[in-house]
């Protein structure tokens, strides 16, 4: 298990672009937290320490504690804005969670395999990475890390959808539950160019031979 987060958080009180551009010059970072049942909340966070915290993959995809004020909560990330060419961050949402209430984390996916798969070892292909996270909704104590993918069996031509994956107990995909339409590929093995002129090579040969 990854560490657990806790975010330190100040309520705030004054709002607009004035406000949020003066904190960040205080190397504060703006925020709010909504959803429970409770009321929006504005927020003010240490900017550095969540720059710290958005470099952990699990920050975007686990249940988080925010301590606000000496009272405690459980969130999720739900939203994260980021300067377009600089290394700051600009703004946060954070969603409240219940303990009886399900919700949806875009979950990241670790593939592994990938080494001795069949489709690139012994077809010569390329794996190609078509999604890195997939939608899944369930109750936060039920919510895993990650999604674990094994690519050692995928042969060439082949591909991976969201209906192989297999889902911990409670964790569901939403695109499954809108139609099999929605069930899309994770991940293929793929015909590489170095594989398709050998198989030329290979066939030229061949005709040559046929023709001596």
């Amino acid at each position: 298990m990854s560490e657990e987060i806790v975010i330190h958080a100040e309520v705030r009180t004054d709002a607009g672009k004035g406000a949020s551009r003066r904190l960040r010059r205080e190397n504060k970072l703006p925020a709010v937290v909504y959803g429970g049942g409770g009321e929006a909340v504005s927020l003010t966070l240490d900017h550095n320490e969540m720059v710290r915290y958005s470099e952990f993959e699990h920050f975007y995809s686990q249940v988080l504690t925010l301590n606000t004020g000496g009272a405690s909560e459980k969130v999720i990330l739900r939203d994260l804005q980021r300067h377009p060419y600089k290394r700051l961050l600009m703004h946060m949402d954070f969603l409240r969670v219940r303990e009886d209430q399900e919700v949806q984390v875009n979950l990241p996916i670790h593939f592994i395999g990938e080494d001795e798969c069949v489709g690139v070892k012994v077809g010569g292909g390329a794996i190609s990475h078509i999604e890195t996270e997939i939608l899944v909704s369930c109750l936060p104590k039920n919510l895993p890390e990650f999604l674990e993918v094994d690519l050692s069996q995928l042969e060439l031509g082949e591909s991976i959808h969201i209906s192989d994956v297999t889902f911990p107990e409670g964790v569901i995909s939403v695109d499954l539950t809108h139609g099999e339409d929605h069930d899309r590929a994770i991940a293929s093995v793929h015909t590489t160019r170095v594989s398709k002129l050998d198989g030329e090579e290979e066939e030229d040969g061949a005709e040559d031979e046929d023709e001596s």
